[in-house]
């Protein structure tokens, strides 16, 4: 795969209530490589009402994804199959501590492309908040500019 890539993000939040299902999707210009036999995407987020961009990498090895994020907000995700993680989520305004009780990863890889769909739950201070899916689209740039 080359270096410069589009990565399609599109994650989806089922909250307790139906109206309270929340749906997320972005296509931003990254940066791609691959070491000791790790898939690494870079790119930076803009966020609303902030001036200052957040760094994010993801991580992809084996049957893992690992999402770092640096800058005015910072964390460090690991989603792994069948398996529950904390770590803190670090906003301007405090600390919160989150769960990810990761249930199924499906990782596809071809010669151009790499396609991630991630299901798990999300905690905020040991209180279940959602249910949610990820889904990555990591492809050459001139690929997903053809659509």
């Amino acid at each position: 795969m080359k270096k410069e890539v589009l990565l399609a993000l599109k994650g989806l939040q089922f909250a307790a209530a139906e109206e309270d299902a929340r749906a997320l999707e972005t296509i931003t210009p990254a940066e791609y490589y691959k070491r000791n036999d790790s898939h690494y995407i870079i790119y930076d987020e803009v966020m609303e009402d902030f001036s200052e961009t957040v760094k994010n990498t993801i991580k992809i090895k084996g049957s893992q994804v690992e999402v770092t994020k640096k800058g005015f907000i910072n964390v460090h995700m690991i989603f792994e199959q069948n398996k529950r993680n904390m770590t803190r989520y670090g906003t301007p305004y405090g600390d919160i501590l989150i769960g990810i009780d990761t249930g199924d990863i499906r990782i596809i890889e071809d010669e151009d492309s790499i396609h991630v769909d991630v299901d798990y739950s999300l905690e905020a201070n040991y209180e279940h908040m959602a249910d949610c899916k990820l889904e990555m689209n990591i492809s050459p740039r001139e690929e997903m500019l053809e659509l």
